[in-house]
């Protein structure tokens, strides 16, 4: 087949798909959106006739808060994805993690040219973007009611939909998203790409970290997550360094804070290149993770998925329901308390900076189940006959 994996955010598990895909002897056109900030992964090598990487700009850094420019700018990003499309000439598209309106632009380019899609459903956005709508004015609730009908039909209109955890069931469910065409294939990250790495390595040397002990978050903080965490930790942790690798909202607000109450070993860098995260990670005594408990039921952590490839402990303040949490758990990978939590999350961090035999395991057993659960070989046979089903279907007339 000629297929289009494409990836809206750039992450490197759908970089691993492609590559995989096109051992397989399919033709694939890796796509991502080089205007969106976030932990790319790596989209160099391995390029030949049956695979190639490419990208779309916006123009400008894609907007994610101010909803005329988010608008403008997914727009013009569908415009385009369906111009690149309409060249390649698919037989069926892989469509991961693209906003709901450029998604729907490419919805109906689908639907007009019969070509077959499967929606790889990462988070459900029209929950959470109806609640931020809802919040901010009366109007707003108008907006998510909208938002609710552009994903549901999305949904329906596609040919296979992938959830990535059995806790979307009950939303599609209600949305009548037929059993028959849901497969649940939970996300993972490259085993290979992150390794786990010797702690004192060259990213901490040229980090100037020394050897304090590191508390380390690394990926997007936004609106599903409460940066404030991170300062608070910092404060009460002052010979530790708390190293923040992110971008973007909550990168700003916890700059903010640090303006009214400053915290020297609190450190705020920018995204680091994907060849240097396994040292990223490798340099951390412990990784951290977040989410707010309304965010549990529409979204997964894939930053927990790399910290066990990295054989770090974690801490993560996350719904115990969501299935990230269940993960770690279940992994003996680290320590889970509830957010909106502060004293457990920061007991559980001096727990954790104090106890050196219990860092040791929980590392070792985080990566003992990445290497038993994110087989790409198995992961690849399992999209695989997705793949023949959607295609088998052929196309079908977008309800959106």
């Amino acid at each position: 087949m000629r297929i289009i994996v494409h990836d809206f955010s750039g992450h490197p598990f759908q970089a691993e798909l492609a590559r995989a895909l096109s051992r397989r002897e399919h033709t694939v056109l890796h796509v991502q959106c080089a205007s969106y900030a976030s932990g790319k992964g790596s989209f160099e090598g391995e390029e030949g006739e049956r695979l190639a990487y490419t990208s779309i700009s916006v123009g400008e850094v894609f907007e994610r808060y101010s909803t005329a420019r988010r608008l403008v700018h997914e727009v013009r990003y569908a415009r385009a994805f369906t111009r690149l499309a309409k060249e390649f000439r698919p037989d069926l598209v892989i469509s991961c993690n693209d906003p709901l309106i450029a998604k729907a632009g490419f919805g109906m380019w689908a639907s007009v040219r019969r070509v077959p899609w499967v929606f790889w459903l990462q988070d459900i956005y029209s929950i959470a973007m109806a609640r931020e709508a809802a919040r901010r004015s009366r109007a707003g609730q108008v907006v998510g009611r909208v938002l609710y009908r552009i994903e549901r039909g999305l949904l329906r209109s596609s040919d296979a939909v992938v959830a990535i955890t059995e806790d979307f069931g009950p939303t599609l469910d209600s949305w009548r998203i037929p059993a028959g065409k849901r497969t649940v294939i939970e996300n993972w990250a490259p085993l290979e790409e992150v390794s786990p790495r010797p702690r004192e390595n060259a990213w901490r040397d040229e980090a100037g970290i020394g050897e304090r002990f590191v508390f380390l978050y690394a990926g997007t903080l936004g609106l599903k997550h409460n940066p404030d965490v991170l300062h608070e930790l910092a404060m009460a942790e002052p010979d530790a360094e708390v190293v923040v690798v992110s971008e973007g909202l909550g990168a700003e607000r916890l700059r903010a804070r640090l303006q009214d109450q400053p915290a020297p070993n609190l450190r705020i860098l920018p995204f680091q290149r994907w060849e240097a995260l396994p040292d990223v990670l490798g340099a951390a005594d412990v990784l951290l993770v977040l989410l707010e408990p309304e965010a549990g039921a529409f979204s997964v952590p894939s930053k927990i998925l790399t910290s066990l490839c990295a054989g770090r402990p974690i801490l993560a303040a996350i719904p115990r329901a969501n299935l990230g949490a269940r993960t770690i758990e279940a992994a003996g990978a680290g320590i889970v308390v509830a957010p909106g939590e502060p004293m457990d999350f920061l007991a559980a961090a001096r727990n954790l900076r104090e106890d050196d035999e219990m860092r040791a395991r929980m590392g070792t057993a985080a990566r003992a189940h990445a290497e038993s659960a994110f087989d790409i070989e198995t992961i690849t046979d399992r999209f695989v006959r997705v793949l023949d089903d959607a295609r088998a279907k052929g196309g079908k007339r977008a309800l959106v």
